[in-house]
């Protein structure tokens, strides 16, 4: 079975309800059984540690993806043994999408928004091709995704843009998406981001 690539956009605060670490553990769970490598921010805590935890515990694959200045104050995990080092947050994100066949969005912070929101306008300029989720865990994205059709009904996106992004209100249901057949983005990035 071919091997594809999924991104990962989490939290990385360790103080967040216990019922959202139990889902970031599904995900990693059915990415692992999916046969997708998971690329995300590298972190050892929060979500994010949540989610390399189980993945590196099931034996999957993992790349984790952290600026220098993060490495430097130790926030990266130790066990994930394919970490790439990045110059600043800006190269990190684009990193992100070297190779990634889908784009799946936890419940996060502003760091978090700001990864979605580059990526949902890369994609409605044709410069990411492939699918984006939103994992809306007990409505937490409720807020969001009305400001979105606020922009949609308001005229400052096309109605066409709605599809941008699929919510899923369940792990279970990232199976079906999983499943299809994706469109790689060829991400183009210069030698100084793939090291």
């Amino acid at each position: 079975m071919e091997n594809k690539q999924a991104c990962v956009y989490c939290a990385s605060s360790p103080l967040v309800d216990q019922k959202y670490f139990s889902a970031a553990e599904k995900i990693a769970k059915i990415l692992v059984e999916e046969n997708y490598t998971v690329i995300y921010g590298g972190g050892s805590q929060g979500l994010m540690g949540a989610l390399a935890d189980k993945v590196l515990e099931l034996k999957g694959k993992i790349i984790g993806v952290i600026p220098g200045f993060m490495k430097e104050v130790e926030w990266d995990h130790p066990g994930v043994k394919n970490m790439i080092i990045t110059e600043d947050m800006a190269e990190r994100k684009k990193r992100f999408f070297v190779g990634t066949d889908v784009i799946i969005t936890l419940p996060g912070g502003c760091g978090t928004l700001e990864e979605l929101s580059e990526a949902i306008s890369l994609k409605k300029l044709s410069q990411i091709k492939m699918p984006i989720v939103i994992f809306n865990q007990d409505g937490f994205y409720d807020n969001l995704i009305s400001l979105f059709n606020t922009f949609i009904s308001q005229k400052f996106m096309g109605e066409n843009h709605a599809d941008l992004f699929t919510v899923i209100n369940s792990p279970e249901e990232l199976r079906s998406i999983l499943r299809k057949p994706q469109e790689r983005t060829d991400y183009e990035l210069t030698d100084a981001l793939v090291k």
